[in-house]
């Protein structure tokens, strides 16, 4: 079997390489972890792996294939963060407390992850999966269906499962139920437990080329085609990015991006902060690690700008790079973007907003601190 039909997954040719030649060998594991950035295709490519999995033949288009598409049960099982309902206890299903406008919304957010595979479900105070949720998964082991051969459990941003419910997860890892297929999805394989990572075959997703981005934009997002090769290189090979910068007005970031870091070089400490503050009274850990990728794409630019200024993404703010090179022609640039990146990551491990703004300023300030040109 070729990897020829994972159809609408983009980039992630090893991937695909792998899980054919796994699915070619009869042989499949009963735990995979997709692991890698948000917004590259993780829980796309686990529904395609379960419709390939039980395919018949190359050309099989049966009401299974569909009802995988769907992510209807039994075939398989859908598990990812949902609200805690008023006065709900371990005991309670997952939606059983829910107010009816919680179900509602939650349903709306499935529907539109089944017609659009990389939409990204948001659910108010959906802060992490419930053990009941995980608990569900007994119950839909426990009935045999001779029109499947495997089921797939699939569980999305598998790390905001607690210490509950992944003690109980690890139970069904322990003693896999034959012909059930588990599928845990996450950006941060680091908070589940080791016993559960080392129970799965890993698999790591890359970021998606600033080509896939924009194809993927145009083709579930209805953006137009000049905006979406504007905005992929500041995405960072991520969907979830993408449609971030869309939903925060992409040229007031741009501009505000290029102020930060005037301000910053400028050591004018209290003038970028109040650039920063401007987004919101109280900013979101999501657009703060959007001014960093903003910030990270520049640096990247300023490096191409050395050797090509043609192939920049600042198109409009070219004189930031003349001026900055005239003045620093020499400055490392290595050590930054390691400092970005390390920034960027830990806003993933709820570092203080407050810390991290101030942080970020100070690093960059001190790139031109007591440098010589």
């Amino acid at each position: 079997m070729t990897n020829n039909n994972w159809q609408g997954i983009h980039n992630q040719v090893i991937i695909k390489n792998i899980l054919s030649r796994i699915i070619d060998s009869k042989r499949i594991p009963h735990a995979f972890l997709f692991y890698g950035p948000e917004g590259v295709g993780k829980d796309f490519t686990a529904v395609r792996f379960a419709q390939r999995v039980n395919l018949v033949s190359e050309n099989d288009e049966t009401n299974l294939q569909n009802k995988i598409q769907l992510l209807t049960e039994p075939y398989i099982k859908f598990i990812f963060p949902l609200p805690r309902g008023k006065n709900e206890i371990d005991g309670d299903g997952p939606l059983e407390k829910l107010s009816a406008a919680e179900i509602e919304k939650v349903r709306e957010e499935v529907e539109k992850r089944i017609c659009n595979p990389y939409h990204r479900i948001k659910i108010p105070k959906a802060n992490f999966i419930k053990i009941s949720s995980i608990r569900e998964i007994n119950k839909f082991i426990s009935f045999s269906f001779s029109d499947i051969k495997f089921r797939i459990i699939l569980i999305s941003d598998a790390h905001l499962m607690n210490d509950a419910a992944q003690n109980a997860l690890l139970k069904n890892l322990e003693e896999p139920p034959e012909g059930v297929i588990f599928v845990l999805t996450t950006h941060l394989p680091g908070l589940l437990r080791e016993t559960i990572r080392s129970r799965c075959w890993s698999l790591h997703f890359q970021p998606l080329s600033n080509d896939d981005v924009s194809k993927i934009l145009i083709e579930h997002f209805n953006v137009d085609q000049k905006t979406a090769q504007t905005l992929a290189p500041f995405s960072g090979g991520s969907i979830a990015s993408a449609v971030s910068l869309l939903e925060q007005n992409f040229d007031t970031l741009l501009d505000k991006t290029i102020h930060i870091l005037r301000y910053s070089f400028g050591r004018k400490y209290h003038s970028a902060l109040e650039v920063l503050s401007s987004f919101s009274s109280d900013i979101s850990t999501e657009t703060l690690q959007l001014i960093i990728l903003m910030i990270t794409t520049w640096f990247n630019d300023l490096q191409r700008s050395r050797i090509d200024s043609s192939e920049t993404f600042y198109k409009d703010y070219p004189e930031t790079f003349q001026k900055f090179n005239v003045k620093y022609p020499d400055l490392n640039l290595v050590d930054i973007g390691i400092k970005l990146d390390q920034l960027s990551n830990s806003l993933k491990g709820n570092a203080n907003i407050s810390t991290v703004i101030l942080s970020l300023i100070t690093q960059l300030s001190s790139l031109t601190i007591n440098f010589k040109s």
